[in-house]
């Protein structure tokens, strides 16, 4: 005896105890399906069909960059802004950077957008190797500007660009913006440095260790491992002079304590110039499914642009202005159409101007040019910004 049962003891007593547990089990499962298929149904399946459909139809991919960069951070403050679950979804993917995401955007099946350099732009266009781009890439928007962060160990004796000649550099990933515009930076200023491509993490081990002379990310600040360097670790930032060559095509700027608390001592601007980043499309034709999914980006992107300026988002959006223009380049039908009917109120533009003006207080000579226009209007934003804060 245990518990005051007795155990069967022969093999009718076994198979009677079987029978039962095997009953009670049967019962059981009836009840419980007589719960679902009773009072309390099982509910419809979904149309898994009909839900595949919608999210295709509404999810639009954005080519962006590596997690080193800011374009990744730009596409996925899009997505976090943009997203309204299953009636419209922004899929941010990691690429290679602003040469890849050009043919990308040109080739690739599923990408509808893409994030690159004006200046990369115009080197596609001047080289032709993929083809005649005027009718086949629109531009959105331009966004930003984009800093030349180049990082040098401070007791390399290195003080400026020119002495990079003939040494190791790095100019980052293979067909990233960095490596494009590094070497178009580098050639308008006559100094041949020994390329080599790797990721930043890599660049700045062997930096520390002396087999790299300087490592160059064109990024828009603050930019991903760059907040991570310390000066501390024997690391500075190489100033970049806004030499003649250059201003054609490229702007001033300045890489500050507050960009970089680690890297810059506070009232010690490091000088360098940047370049404008573009979100840019292929030329859909209108009657196309891809030409009404960046119709909807657009409706749904520019007016929520002031939502994308605040906290916690990339500080770099305070610099987007939809109405700037990319000279020599079409705009996207819908963006052009959705701006046209838009446009400010004579009141909104008229302090523009009043703000502009104040900003031009103290400046000598007017702008010269197409060039000279976007890098002060491209200022006048950066003072705004500050102004805000």
């Amino acid at each position: 005896m245990r518990g005051g049962l007795r155990w069967p003891n022969g093999p009718f007593q076994v198979l009677c105890v079987l029978a039962a547990v095997l009953t009670t089990a049967a019962f059981s499962s009836q009840l419980s399906f007589a719960g679902h298929s009773g009072r309390e149904p099982m509910p419809d399946k979904p149309n898994l069909g009909s839900l595949g459909e919608r999210l295709n139809a509404n999810t639009i991919a954005i080519v962006s960059g590596n997690p080193n960069a800011t374009y990744l951070s730009i596409a996925y403050d899009l997505s976090d802004v943009l997203d309204d679950g299953d009636n419209f979804r922004i899929l941010p993917v990691i690429g290679k950077g602003g040469g890849q995401n050009i043919r990308d955007v040109r080739f690739l099946k599923g990408i509808d957008l893409g994030i690159t350099q004006s200046i990369i732009l115009d080197e596609f266009r001047a080289s032709n190797e993929i083809g005649n781009i005027d009718d086949k890439i629109d531009y959105v928007a331009k966004l930003f500007n984009e800093e030349m962060h180049v990082v040098v160990r401070a007791d390399s004796g290195i003080t400026s660009i020119a002495q990079l000649d003939g040494k190791k550099v790095n100019f980052s990933d293979v067909g990233s913006g960095s490596q494009l515009s590094s070497r178009d930076i580098f050639r308008r200023l006559g100094i041949r440095p020994l390329e080599v491509n790797m990721g930043q993490g890599d660049a700045v081990a062997k930096l520390k260790s002396g087999q790299l002379a300087a490592t160059i990310l064109i990024a828009g600040k603050p930019a991903g491992l760059m907040g991570k360097l310390r000066a501390s670790n024997g690391l500075r930032f190489l100033p970049v002079q806004f030499s003649k060559p250059l201003q054609a095509d490229y702007l001033p700027a300045v890489l500050s304590h507050a960009d970089y608390p680690g890297m810059v001592a506070e009232g010690h601007d490091v000088n360098t110039i940047a370049v404008s980043a573009v979100l840019i499309c292929y030329n859909w034709p209108r009657n196309s499914d891809r030409y009404r999914r960046i119709a909807n980006f657009v409706d749904r992107f520019f007016p929520k642009l002031s939502e994308l300026q605040k906290p916690p988002h990339h500080p770099k959006w305070r610099e987007t202005n939809l109405a700037a223009v990319l000279p020599g380049w079409n705009r996207f039908p819908a963006a052009a159409e959705w701006l046209k009917q838009h446009q400010p109120t004579r009141p909104a533009v008229a302090g523009i101007r009043e703000r502009f003006d104040k900003f031009l207080m103290g400046r000598s000579g007017e702008p010269n040019g197409e060039a000279e226009r976007d890098r002060l209007f491209q200022e006048f934003l950066d003072w705004q910004a500050r102004e805000r804060q």
